[in-house]
Formats: structure tokens, sequence, C-alpha cells
């Protein structure tokens, strides 16, 4: 029989790279129930239950508060295309590979696209973005990525939403690789537009994009003098469906049941444990990889906690690296991206990933990868230091 006639049977990985990260057990038995109908009054009902929960994730009031049917781009593209118009100035706080991105697409809408232009792996310069807003004459929207999945950079937010406030301008934020894993307060620190995506620290599989907007985000949403370019990311209209029940598209049944039980999950554990779970996880990682002479591209106290940026040394190359975990251990993780690429591994502990026995498997893995391609190790260097995190942590607890 031809290979593509074959019963589908694919290799049961650790996906340890950006996304996707393995889903929750709970949630894929959760995607294995009853089809309902996009407009059958009990999924009404699961649709209601997705959107309190996402409020509570986001930690926000927002009325416009939804996943977006896509991946986390869907979000990002959504996020502009409802709120920019063809000439409107869009501020991009440029850091890494997906802050370009969100040039791309406001370039497409026709803005008038600037941007404040970092290296990869630097933290956002807050008071430059101030002053080129101060410089700007009417910003419409400032842009930027809590959490650069390129570099494993966390940029602060609720500064940024100040200098935006400032100018009259909404803020718009990625948080694909935060939301879940990461402190974000979207109320208290001020954010008009956030979005993410399921595949990350909410421990689904891709395909939805949750959004949020403020009254500020709606108002200038509804105040725009052209219609929203896209159809598809027209949230005027997809608040219609998810709020008022009309047609608009046929949602992605079994996504929207994993994610109801994603979200389940997260505020189960409790939010904020969740965040400090991923940091805990995250510190035991870095120290692990640390203590074998790697360095790592986020400076300290910007480091995001669901992935990790590790510099590739001089004279080892990235690639066979990264396939000896594939074929020898059955684990993935990234290359590095744009001006990164060949130059990192990005590691991710996302969600269901992040936990201890996913840390002491990667860096006993890791550690016979790197011996593999004539990089000296102490064995079990990596693995003492991330037992030592972990116990410094139980005493202080």
């Amino acid at each position: 029989m031809e290979r593509h006639m074959t019963e589908l049977a694919p290799p049961a990985r650790l996906l340890l790279g950006a996304g996707p990260a393995n889903p929750h057990p709970r949630v894929l038995r959760a995607m294995t129930a009853s089809l309902l109908g996009h407009l059958d009054p009990d999924f009404l009902q699961i649709m209601d239950d997705v959107r309190a929960m996402l409020r509570l994730t986001f930690k926000t009031s927002n009325t416009i508060t939804l996943p977006v049917s896509g991946t986390g781009t869907a979000g990002m593209e959504a996020s502009l295309v409802n709120v920019l118009e063809a000439g409107d100035t869009l501020v991009v706080a440029a850091n890494g590979y997906f802050c370009q991105r969100l040039v791309d697409i406001g370039s497409r809408i026709g803005a008038n696209v600037v941007t404040v232009t970092h290296s990869y792996g630097q933290v956002v310069d807050v008071g430059r973005v101030r002053d080129e807003l101060r410089r700007l004459p009417r910003v419409k929207a400032l842009a930027m990525v809590h959490a650069e999945t390129s570099t494993g950079v966390l940029s602060p937010v609720r500064e940024m939403a100040e200098v935006a406030h400032e100018a009259g301008a909404l803020l718009i934020v990625d948080a694909v690789t935060s939301l879940g894993g990461s402190e974000l307060r979207i109320d208290d620190w001020g954010v008009d537009i956030c979005y993410s995506a399921t595949q990350k620290c909410l421990a689904c599989p891709p395909g939805l994009s949750p959004i949020t907007m403020s009254d500020r985000a709606v108002e200038a949403m509804e105040g725009r003098q052209s219609p929203v370019v896209s159809f598809y990311f027209d949230l005027t209209k997809l608040r219609q469906y998810w709020h008022e029940r009309a047609y608009h598209h046929t949602a992605p049944i079994s996504m929207i049941y994993a994610l109801r039980e994603g979200l389940r999950i997260l505020l189960e554990e409790g939010l904020e444990q969740s965040w400090r779970r991923h940091e805990l996880h995250g510190a035991a990682l870095r120290a692990g990889v640390q203590a074998l002479g790697l360095s790592l591209l986020a400076p300290e106290g910007h480091r995001l906690p669901s992935l990790t940026a590790i510099r590739v040394p001089d004279g080892i190359s990235d690639a066979p690296v990264k396939r000896h975990l594939l074929t020898k251990h059955n684990v993935e993780i990234s290359a590095g991206l744009g001006e990164q690429a060949g130059k990192l591994w990005r590691v991710g502990l996302m969600g269901y990933n992040s936990s201890p026995s996913t840390v002491f498997t990667f860096l006993s893995a890791f550690e016979d990868a790197l011996q593999a391609n004539d990089y000296e190790v102490a064995v079990g260097a990596s693995v003492a230091a991330a037992q030592r995190v972990y116990a410094g942590r139980a005493t202080a607890d």
C-alpha cells in the first residue's frame, strides 16, 4: 500500500521547541467528545464557558474576549486589522522575529509603520519608545511582543501601556508565549488589545488565538472610517457570533472543546501558581544549561520562563545537536530565527511540559547530544545544577 494510504501513526515526541508543546492528556480526551453544530444550544453554552474563563486568564473584564479561529498569527492580524486603517501610524517596538511580523501586517494594511529597532535579545527600551512617540504627531497604536519567542526575552508591558496612553495611542500586546505562563494583567496594566495562542502555555493543540479588547480599542474599531479589510478576522462580525449567535463561520468545534478543558486545568491549578511553576522550572533549566558552560541570549531579569534561548558555542553546529535529540531521544527543540538563525537552540517548557521530569529528561539528553558532537561536558553537571534549584526552592518554601 502507498505510504499515504497507511494508518496514521506519528511518533510520540517530547515537544520542547518553541511550540506546539505537548497538550495535556485531558485536553486530548476532550477533543474526542461528540461533535455538535456551531449553533447548537449546548455548544453555545460551551462558548460562554470559554469566554468566561478567558476573561479570568487574561485578568480582564473586557466584553470582547474570545478565541479567533486560527493560530497566533491570526490573533496578531485580527488585532491590527480591526483598529488600523490606511494612513494610520503604527509604532512597533521591534526586538525579534515576531515583532517584524507586526511590521509586515501593519504595512499590508497601509498604515504608516514606524519601527523602534532593537537587536535580537535586547529588552524593549521604554525610554526610546517614549521619545519616538513624542516625536510623531499622532499615533494610532503601539505594538510590542511581551514574550519574544525568537529570543526568550520578556519585555515590560505596564510601562509600555503608560507610554502609549501618554501619546493617546492604543497598546497592542503579543502574549503568544506568555499567557498562562508569565504574569500578565490586562486591566491592571492598561493593555488595550492582547492576543495569544492555544499551543503553548495553555496546553492545547494549535488552532485558536484568544484575543481581548478594551473599551478604548472597541471605540477605535467602531469609529473607523472604512470597513475592516479582513472579513474572516472582523471582530465586529465575530462579536455578533460569540455574543449574539449570528452565523459568521463554522467554528472549529473540537478545538473549542480543547480550549475549554485547557482553561479548566489552568484555573484549577490557579493562574498565579502556574506563573510560579513556569518560573521554577525555567530557572532549573537555565541553571542546568549554564552548568555546561553555555550562555543564554536573554539578559538576566528578563528571561522568559517558558522558553530559553541557548547560544550555540563556537565550534559546534546547531543542526546536528537538534537531530541527535530528535533521532536518539525523541526530543524536539527549535533553532534560531532571523538574525539568530544557526546561533541558538530554543527550548520550551510550556504548559503541561513545564515540570521537573521534563527538565531532567531534556538536560540528560542534551548532555548526550553535546558529547556526540564533540562538546566536552561534565556528565551529570546539568542535572545536578537543576536539582540544586529545586532543593533551594523546597528549603525556601
